[in-house]
């Protein structure tokens, strides 16, 4: 295709238009980095990417060159192996041809190059989808709905370590339950008013939230002396939307329920300037939705002091007194409302100091973790970030992979995945920490770490939710719906983050056996952490989805609960992501419940969880992954046989409680596990399923629309219809009424008398004619009782009145009619010997043909409706042989 190639490259080579074509356009795509004139001397080696700071880890590597080590250029390695012999002659060409490793015309990006310049037969990874983080700055700015707005300050805390545990609050029973006076009695110091209003859903977002000028809400001090909190919530993960202040020190706080809904309002996090010390402060917060709390049983909230974090290196800590958690008496018609009081002193004067429902973790610490590892020359051999995909406000979600490199292609082949994710609601931080502590020691060179490494795949998504968490959503994404119940959805706009990471296990499953899927969570009512999982419907698989975490609770006694598991599949947990991937093929598939609060076992009863408690549980995670997958079974045999052991125990404890006796010894395996277990005592799926708030009103009008269409009577159209119509349906009535009560007409002629006609009515199946046959009349006899019989054709074709002929001095007997439904429904005719009448509108003027003077005629009031599918043109003949047609 070149030949210029074949000779030295000369800028003149590339005269012909298909050559200077093919040139520009493979340079715009990136395979030639000579220019067009200068091909010699422009195209530097690839060698200074050890020296030029482009190509270094410097915060940027979504725009780097990648990086290949030692260890993965030996995998990179394998594939010549598996090419046919003609790829290896391609190879060996390119090896051999001195102007193919030296013209800078095929500087391929996608080909690698060693320090002496020479070409090697591999190609580099594939660019990113998305790059990670921005050449012009160390991390990708987090993006907000256009409705919040967003101060302009970082806010950041340290970690640290109680060295003391933190015991829960003990109740006393005195304790003050304030009640609520609202801001009619209070003052207003804080107030969002950017919080999006009812009905409203998400339309777009943009780095710092909404355009314009920061308003400043917290209340002006009016001099030194004023000892006004100044409050705080418009930062990442923060949430608060007003606070009254209705004492000299106490606080009514109002929690902003999840974006675009109103609901969940649990998760806190905000800021307080202007303190005092050894002043006792009391706040109240009075829109919370659940009924049942850890608060109520010892749990304290957190708080966190800047100048002791820079003083004294002091972070996170649990802090308050008189803690109370009660039902709001203030009754407004909607749904119930409590409230959580507590009161607290301060350390400092004048100090800014934080309080939060739980540790947080926002979406910049998990930027700056992976930038961590990006820049780590070691962790970044084996952990590879890649963007999943991006959620709706355009954030990034991704998705780290964790293998070390395979020695050839069947050992590769041979490592099963394991799948772990975390905050898929947003408000449960908790979950964020436990993933942290696993991705520490996976990333670790611990002999263990390096052994699961080389067994497994490991796919982490560590923030499912990154929207959620930037607003500070409790349980919600920006679609105002909770992704943990639309695993099975198909809305890819709607639900990006759960469809994707659900295709990508499903292609995950083709590739290879995903041994277990973990999604961790936080609980608010219960202490300890525990799991759910899902019983298994195959006897050979019987109790073995139980092994995992009966082992973990071994191995974490004083954390981990195994009472506190159910593998009990409810119907409204369909859509969940561990039942989603059970169903899917994912026998160990679980949901990992971390407390808010603290552990009820062993050394740390009593105790609140910190920082470090929920990290060493994702270290336990990875020792009971090694466990359960020892080549020596013998520690699963023993956790199975003890599995049989304890249910038989439940299973007496049931049918003991009814009063029951059952022999275990026989066929107790059979009993299902789903009626020994009781429901889950997880959150209501009701409260926040359905079709993302953007559809909901489009859904509304469509359902009203349906309704109409269904209710509303389709309308006659046209006049000959409605014509139509009324004729059928007299008919229809002239034939019931001649069924149920035929009547005696009087005879028209003197001396005469008129029999009642005998009507029968029958339906052939074929329905092919209707013919009304009379006797004959003569004068001075009596009418016999006719015959009708009724036909109605399938082909419908005619519609035909015979009338038998009349002779002066006559009787007049009743008619013969032939009636038929024409297909098309054109123009009904009555036929008479000598004379034809056409349906016509207008009635007909021919006085010879009017009613006798005697003989009325019947025209009930009532109308019968006619079939819907019998609509068409039928012609009435009345006693006045007249055919009559009505608007």
């Amino acid at each position: 295709m070149f030949p210029a190639l074949e000779t030295e490259i000369k800028p003149e080579t590339l005269s012909d238009p298909y050559e200077d074509f093919m040139h520009h356009h493979l340079q715009y795509y990136g395979y030639f980095k000579a220019q067009k004139g200068n091909l010699s001397s422009s195209a530097p080696h690839q060698c200074v990417w050890k020296t030029s700071p482009r190509y270094t880890l410097n915060g940027s590597y979504g725009e780097r060159d990648d990086l290949i080590s030692d260890t993965l250029e030996k995998e990179s390695f394998l594939w010549p192996t598996c090419l046919p012999s003609t790829g290896h002659a391609q190879i060996d060409a390119v090896g051999k041809d001195p102007l193919m490793l030296s013209s800078p015309l095929l500087r391929s990006r996608q080909l690698l190059y060693d320090e002496l310049d020479e070409v090697n037969p591999r190609l580099r990874e594939p660019r990113e989808l998305f790059s990670f983080f921005s050449s012009r700055g160390p991390l990708q700015a987090p993006k907000w709905p256009i409705e919040c707005e967003v101060i302009k300050e970082n806010i950041h805390h340290i970690e640290w370590v109680p060295p003391e545990p933190e015991y829960f609050y003990q109740p006393t029973g005195d304790e003050k339950e304030p009640e609520i006076v609202g801001e009619e009695q209070g003052t207003v110091v804080y107030q969002l008013d950017s919080v999006p209003t009812e009905g409203a859903y998400f339309t777009s977002s943009r780095i710092g939230g909404k355009r314009g000028i920061i308003k400043e809400l917290a209340v002006t001090l009016q001099g030194p002396e004023d000892n006004t909190l100044l409050f705080e919530s418009r930062f990442e993960s923060g949430n608060l939307q007003k606070a009254v202040r209705v004492g000299a020190y106490e606080y009514e706080l109002t929690l902003r329920t999840d974006l675009y809904t109103d609901k969940h309002t649990q998760w806190f996090y905000f800021r307080v300037q202007n303190t005092r010390k050894e002043v006792t402060y009391r706040f109240t917060i009075v829109n919370l939705l659940k009924p049942k709390s850890l608060y109520a049983v010892g749990m304290k909230p957190l708080m966190y002091s800047q100048l002791d974090a820079t003083t004294y290196n002091v972070g996170w800590r649990r802090e308050g007194r008189e803690i109370k958690y009660y039902k709001n008496s203030a009754d407004d018609g909607q749904q119930p409302l409590f409230c959580l009081t507590w009161t607290v002193q301060f350390p400092h004067d004048q100090d800014t100091c934080f309080f939060a429902h739980f540790y947080p973790y926002t979406y910049t610490d998990l930027q700056c973790y992976l930038l961590s590892i990006a820049n780590n020359p070691i962790q970044s051999q084996f952990c590879k970030p890649r963007a999943l995909c991006r959620s709706l406000a355009g954030n990034t979600v991704y998705l780290l992979t964790i293998t070390n490199p395979s020695r050839t292609p069947q050992e590769a082949a041979a490592k099963k995945a394991v799948v772990l994710s975390a905050r898929v609601h947003p408000g449960e931080s908790n979950g964020s920490w436990i993933m942290r502590g696993f991705l520490d020691f996976i990333l670790s060179n611990s002999p263990d770490a390096q052994l699961l490494r080389d067994i497994f795949v490991f796919k982490v998504i560590p923030m499912l939710n990154p929207d959620g968490v930037i607003v500070g959503n409790y349980r919600c994404s920006l679609a105002g719906r909770d992704l943990n119940r639309h695993y099975k959805t198909v809305l890819k706009d709607s639900f990006p983050c759960i469809w994707y990471t659900k295709n990508m296990i499903k292609r995950l499953l083709e590739e290879r056996e995903v041994l277990l899927y973990c999604d961790f969570h936080g609980h608010s009512r219960k202490n300890n952490i525990f799991l759910y999982g899902c019983n298994s419907n195959s006897r050979k698989h019987w109790l073995h989805e139980r092994v995992f975490p009966l082992m973990l609770s071994k191995n974490a006694p004083d954390k981990f609960s195994f009472d506190s598991c159910n593998f009990k599949v409810q119907k409204c947990k369909e859509g969940t992501g561990r039942v989603v991937m059970w169903r899917m093929g994912v026998i160990n598939s679980y949901t990992i419940e971390s407390t808010f609060g603290g552990s009820t076992l062993g050394s740390k009863r009593d105790t609140h969880f910190t920082v470090e408690d929920l990290k060493s549980l994702g270290y336990h995670v990875c020792d009971t992954i090694l466990d359960f997958c020892d080549p020596d079974q013998t520690k699963y045999t023993q956790c199975l046989q003890e599995l049989k052991e304890l249910l038989q125990q439940e299973i007496h404890k049931k049918f003991s409680n009814f009063g029951q006796d059952v022999d275990l010894e026989a066929s107790w395996s059979d009993i299902p596990l789903s009626d020994i277990e009781s429901s889950t005592s997880g959150s209501d799926s009701s409260l926040s399923d359905g079709l993302p708030a953007h559809l909901l009103n489009i859904a509304n009008e469509l359902n009203q629309k349906m309704l109409l269409k269904k209710t509303k009577k389709k309308r006659l159209q046209t006049r000959k219809q409605r014509n139509e119509q009324y004729q059928k349906n007299y008919l229809m009535r002239e034939l019931k009424l001649a069924e149920d009560t035929p009547t005696q007409l009087s005879g028209r002629n003197k001396g005469t008398s008129l029999e009642p006609p005998l009507t029968s009515l029958v339906l052939p199946k074929n329905k092919e004619t209707v013919q009304t046959q009379l006797s004959g009349r003569n004068k001075g006899t009596s009418l016999e009782p006719p015959q009708t019989s009724l036909v109605l054709p399938k082909n419908k074709e005619t519609v035909q009145t015979q009338l038998s002929g009349r002779n002066k001095g006559i009787s007049l007997e009743p008619p013969l009619t032939s009636l038929v439904l024409p297909k098309n429904k054109e123009t009904v005719q009555s036929k008479k010997p000598g004379f034809t009448a056409s349906c016509s509108p207008k009635r007909s003027t021919n006085s010879g043909l009017g009613p006798a003077p005697d003989v009325k005629a019947n025209w009930p009031r009532t109308r019968y409706p006619a079939p819907r599918k019998e609509r068409s043109a039928v012609a009435a003949v009345y006693p006045s042989l007249h055919i009559y047609t009505y608007p």
